[in-house]
């Protein structure tokens, strides 16, 4: 069973790792979270944007306005057991 934490908690450890961020739009944007604030404003590096799943471009540095955000994910770990 998965450890239980508060979305707030989750963000702290998530900090200078890989994410992923959904728009309201459809769009991903994949890249490095920097950090964020209360209003989920984001300011990812070496982003790169996927629309239809598909890479339309790569950014430096990128800064997404909170309002605009579906969610914020990490990427699927891969272990032995799943691949």
């Amino acid at each position: 069973m998965a450890n239980k934490q508060s979305p707030s908690e989750f963000l702290k450890q998530i900090i200078g790792k890989p994410v992923i961020v959904k728009l309201n739009s459809g769009v991903d944007y994949k890249g490095v979270l920097a950090c964020l604030d209360g209003y989920m404003n984001i300011a990812l590096e070496q982003t790169e944007e996927y629309v239809n799943g598909q890479l339309k471009t790569q950014y430096g540095d990128a800064f997404i306005r909170g309002n605009n955000v579906l969610y914020i994910s990490t990427p699927k770990k891969i272990t032995a057991d799943n691949p």
